[in-house]
Formats: C-alpha cells, structure tokens, sequence
C-alpha cells in the first residue's frame, strides 16, 4: 500500500512540477516578446521622429529663405507623411512601457514644436531642444529595459 500512496504522491508532484516549469517557461516567453516588440516600437518611434524632425527642418528652412509656394508645399506634404508615421510607435511605446509615456510624448511634441519658427536661429533651437528630448527618450528606455 505504501508503495503505491509514495506512486501516486510522486506523480503528482511530477505533474505538479511540470506545470509549474512551463507556467514559468510561458511567462519567461510572454515577458521577451513584450520587451522584443517593446524595442521594436521604441527604434520605429525614434527613427520617425528623426524623420520628422529632418523633414520639418527641411520645411521650415525652405519657408525662412523664401523658396517657391510649391516647394514649401511639398515640403509640408512631406512634413505631414512624417508626421503620421510617429503616430502607431508612439502609442505602441506608451502601452508596451507606461513608464516611458510621458518622455515619449514630449519628445514627439518637441519634433512637432519645430514649425513655424521665427527665424533660423529659433528653427535651429527647435531642433536642437527635439533632438535632446529624442536622447532624453532613448535614455529612459535603456534604464526601463536594464
């Protein structure tokens, strides 16, 4: 009888073991693909926003020296293509890592602050203060994802 309670007692702890080791397997799996899609939405967000940021300047700087009606409206159409593409790595990054939301927001809204400038000098401060809040972004990413 012993024999066969010490069987049986085996066999569930076994199956109990097993359970447990592919639980925590699954959850080890589930917590990579959220940080590997996590890093997949923060080098889209931060490649958009350098986008974005290059296409304003462009935009920006043909505006302030005067170029033609068609090329600043190129440039605008272009500006809002850019535009749009932060927009699905922004909303990835701040659901994937709340944490990151906020730096992620204002490093969009600084790419966005650089139109209408006033001159060269405030169109180079726009992008240099994007360019910062980019790094800033990249910075709080490397300490949620360490």
């Amino acid at each position: 009888m012993w024999s066969t309670i010490i069987a049986v007692a085996g066999t569930l702890l076994g199956g109990a073991l097993t359970g447990l080791l592919q639980f925590r397997g699954e959850r080890a799996a589930r917590a990579e693909r959220r940080a590997e899609a996590l890093r997949s939405a923060l080098g889209e967000l931060v490649a958009a926003l350098g986008d974005h940021r290059r296409a304003m300047w462009h935009r920006e700087d043909l505006r302030l020296k005067g170029a033609s009606q068609e090329a600043v409206d190129a440039a605008r159409a272009m500006s809002h293509v850019t535009r749009s593409a932060v927009t699905a790595p922004l909303v990835s990054v701040s659901v994937l890592e709340p944490s990151l939301a906020e730096v992620a927001r204002k490093a969009a809204l600084a790419a966005f602050d650089i139109r209408d400038a006033d001159d060269l000098t405030v169109l180079a401060a726009r992008r240099e203060a994007a360019i910062v809040a980019t790094d800033d972004l990249v910075d709080a990413a490397g300490r949620a994802m360490a």
